[in-house]
């Protein structure tokens, strides 16, 4: 007979097992649901949302490096700041929760915004979805429930409330210097390519549109369009469970440029590039679009991009895009 440690081992590994083989079962059940029932719109991104060593001074890269304000904020009783809210525009938004030395530059979560959360329930409750958070009104004012991917990615999704904050503060709080006006896209790292798919693609309606080679014929990265939007998810195929850095460097979120290059010089002409992590390299070539990386003080990187084709049927590219 095993040792006790042996014996727990082997239960664990079963029931890991067991916990894959339903998860994959449910995926299956409702992707092949999800093609016969009629699904509420998913409009866009709403956010992005990292856990931050130091708010105040991830609060200082977004306003003084990136030209961003903030038109509120969430305080304990203490009045203390725990959630800051950075404006991209009226309909986008960057969340910075205070994390710890752990999930520091951490991408907590994202979030998706319909027009019917009520109808957006029932569809997923229809595919027999876990719904982890169901829903209810956050402290912004806007109801919202959350869902989990196969990953373990948490997915907020919402729907504007004209009354909430967001709501009171439409057109105010974007300067006209900001680094740029749209959240494009969300990177996150994914295990399973098939898994992932089923959940994205099958069951809440994204269209494929790109992807890019990677190492041993597997994908390096799938580009998911939103149903009903020009917003997208990038799908970083990743084996085994990656490691907090390899985390922090592929979850990241994706701002618009019309001109990258033109939108560097101005960081660097305005010598803000020096307060940055690391210095700023655009790239181009490979059949991507322009460009460039930076990172918030925790590591957490922003990709700074020219768009993609509009419309574009499902290309396949040679070099994995960093």
């Amino acid at each position: 007979m095993g040792s006790p440690r042996t014996l727990l081992n082997s239960m664990e590994h079963e029931a890991n097992r067991v916990a894959r083989y339903l998860l994959t079962a449910v995926i299956l059940m409702f992707s092949v649901h999800a093609q016969t029932a009629q699904r509420p719109t998913i409009l866009g991104l709403a956010h992005v949302a990292f856990q931050v060593s130091d708010l105040d001074r991830t609060e200082l890269f977004y306003g003084s490096i990136l030209g961003y304000e903030e038109p509120f904020s969430l305080t304990d009783s203490a009045g203390k700041t725990t959630t800051a809210f950075v404006k991209v525009n009226d309909l986008q938004y960057v969340e910075l929760f205070q994390g710890d030395a752990q999930t520091q530059g951490q991408l907590d979560h994202f979030a998706l915004y319909t027009d019917d959360l009520t109808a957006m329930r029932a569809y997923l409750q229809s595919l027999g979805m876990y719904i982890a958070k169901d829903t209810h009104k956050g402290r912004i004012g806007n109801p919202f429930l959350t869902i989990r991917d196969p990953d373990g990615h948490f997915v907020e999704i919402l729907q504007y409330s004209s009354t909430s904050l967001t709501g009171q503060s439409q057109g105010k709080s974007m300067p006209a210097g900001r680094v740029s006006d749209h959240i494009r896209h969300v990177g996150i790292v994914v295990s399973s390519v098939d898994s992932a798919m089923r959940f994205y693609r099958d069951a809440l309606g994204f269209r494929e549109f790109s992807r890019g080679g990677g190492a041993s014929g597997q994908p390096g990265w799938i580009d998911l369009r939103t149903p009903d939007g020009s917003d997208y998810i990038e799908l970083i195929p990743l084996s085994g469970k990656p490691s907090p850095a390899n985390s922090k460097a592929q979850n990241h979120f994706g701002l618009a440029s019309s001109d990258v290059r033109k939108t560097v010089a101005t960081l660097q002409t305005q010598g803000i590039s020096g307060s940055l992590n690391s210095s700023i390299t655009v790239q181009s070539g490979d059949g991507l679009p322009t460009r460039a990386n930076i990172f918030d003080p925790d590591g957490a990187r922003i990709e700074i991009m020219e768009p993609l084709p509009s419309g574009a049927p499902v290309v396949e590219r040679a070099a994995h895009k960093q």
